[in-house]
């Protein structure tokens, strides 16, 4: 085992997330002499990120050093750690037609990256890419472990579980553990007094337990003050998303008796209760964002312009810890010093109730031995059968890409819950018929189409 880890950065043009997770590396101790490599296919971006971990190296006074690389394969030869994070088709084209095309049969979403059929078509763009990863790491870095912060999380996890299955993996999400520092934000209360259990799939797990330690060490179940607080109108407290009050999760929690771990923008779209075409009451009673995904793109742009100017000529970088779990697993593995993480994984029984071979959202246990995932056994029923309605879609969609069957593409956008609450089944071909006409190129050859129609 060398001295120092090698970590690499596939989607390094990230700029912004690349320097949370190597700020968060860098200032654990065991890791401060590690090797980034740096991996993107733009060079300016490349160039950006160089500048800015290199200027962190400098602000820490670590003995790190930088790597870039345009080539994949050369990056991660030798590599211990693998941390990918990119965008396949971006904000343009790819993003937009996801969300203008739906828009002419009068489908309209909120963030479309993880599920439905914005969701579908991105997973079909971005697995290709990530089993190419795969192949890259099976020929010179079979051992290491891939950390996967690309959307839509569960489909990936799935796909590469599936073809790739000796890939050491987790997909990572910080949503839950940043829904739990947002409800202790609510309740008035310390988050380090906070103790949860969560688990289902990515964006739709929920606490099985959320409690508040007392004085006396002992845990007092919060749901009944999170129900009040809704009831009363003291809750959801403004201050984290001011464009979503954040209604839906807690109305779903009055139905449910659970809280969900993804944001109301997203638990919007999974049902097909809140977004109808012509009630446009529901929207504005739940203050549902439509079209939230693009507007954070058109402002992240903007962001990263002045972030990585200001980055360029500053002589030392700010570098303040992450909610991501990403360093803490590194640290683990590297050290053996353990920790516990929210991961996604291949499920293998680790929830009873939902398909072995589904990606679950658990807690695991890190340490040297790798990523361990905890039994949790059934979920509540209603929260699994809810679950089982977002696994149909991931799998069919995981399907499609697998068997390439182009058919399992109409029937994944078939089987999701909003979609099938807003058109009818011609709609739904027709909208697929178009959506991959408009990626083209885009997408992976057996999955493309020239057939486009007119929306009525």
């Amino acid at each position: 085992m060398a001295a120092n880890p090698k970590i690499t950065f596939i989607g390094a043009g990230s700029t912004v997330f690349m320097k949370n997770i190597i700020g968060d590396v860098l200032q654990r101790p065991a890791l401060s002499g590690a090797t980034i490599a740096l991996m993107d296919l733009n060079p300016q971006r490349l160039e950006e990120s160089a500048i800015v971990v290199n200027k962190l190296i400098s602000t820490l006074g670590v003995k790190a050093k930088a790597e870039t690389y345009s080539d994949q394969r050369n990056a991660l030869s030798g590599a211990d750690f693998v941390v990918v994070a990119f965008q396949i088709g971006g904000y343009e084209p790819c993003t937009v037609t996801d969300f203008e095309v739906p828009k002419k049969y009068g489908l309209r979403q909120t963030i479309a990256d993880t599920l439905g059929v914005g969701g579908i078509m991105r997973g079909l763009r971005t697995v290709p890419h990530l089993w190419k990863v795969c192949e890259d790491m099976l020929a010179v870095c079979p051992e290491a472990i891939m950390l996967q912060y690309v959307n839509p999380m569960a489909i990936n996890t799935w796909a590469i579980a599936e073809k790739y299955p000796t890939i050491r993996q987790v997909g990572l999400c910080h949503s839950v553990q940043g829904t739990a520092m947002e409800l202790a934000h609510d309740l008035d209360i310390p988050y380090e007094e906070i103790r949860y259990r969560a688990a289902g799939i990515n964006h739709m797990a929920f606490y099985l337990k959320f409690e508040h330690r007392q004085a006396d060490g002992t845990y007092r179940n919060l749901y009944p003050d999170l129900l009040r607080a809704y009831r009363e109108g003291r809750a959801p407290k403004p201050g984290w998303n001011p464009r979503c009050p954040n209604k839906v999760r807690y109305e779903m929690l009055t139905r449910l008796g659970y809280f969900v771990t993804e944001s109301s923008e997203h638990f919007a779209e999974y049902t097909p209760y809140f977004i109808k075409e012509g009630r446009e009451d529901l929207i504005e009673k739940f203050g549902i964002p439509l079209d939230e995904y693009p507007k954070r793109c058109i402002e992240q742009i903007e962001r990263w312009k002045g972030q990585a100017e200001a980055y360029r000529s500053a002589d030392k970088i700010e570098v303040t810890p992450s909610k991501e779990y990403a360093s803490s697993i590194i640290n683990s593995v590297w050290t053996g010093e353990p920790s516990v993480i929210y991961g996604n994984v291949r499920n293998n029984g680790c929830i009873t109730s939902l398909p072995a071979n589904c990606a679950a959202e658990v807690p695991c246990l890190v340490d040297a031995s790798g990523i361990q995932p905890t039994f949790i056994g059934d979920l509540p029923p209603q929260l699994t059968a809810l679950i089982r309605t977002n696994i149909n879609v991931q799998e069919l969609t995981v399907q499609a890409l697998m068997t390439e069957n182009r058919e399992h593409i109409y029937h994944a956008a078939m089987m999701d819950p909003h979609t099938a609450a807003e058109l009818d089944l011609d709609q739904i071909w027709s909208l697929v018929d178009d959506l991959l006409a408009t990626h083209g190129d885009w997408l992976p050859a057996w999955a493309r189409t020239s057939k486009k129609v007119q929306a009525a």
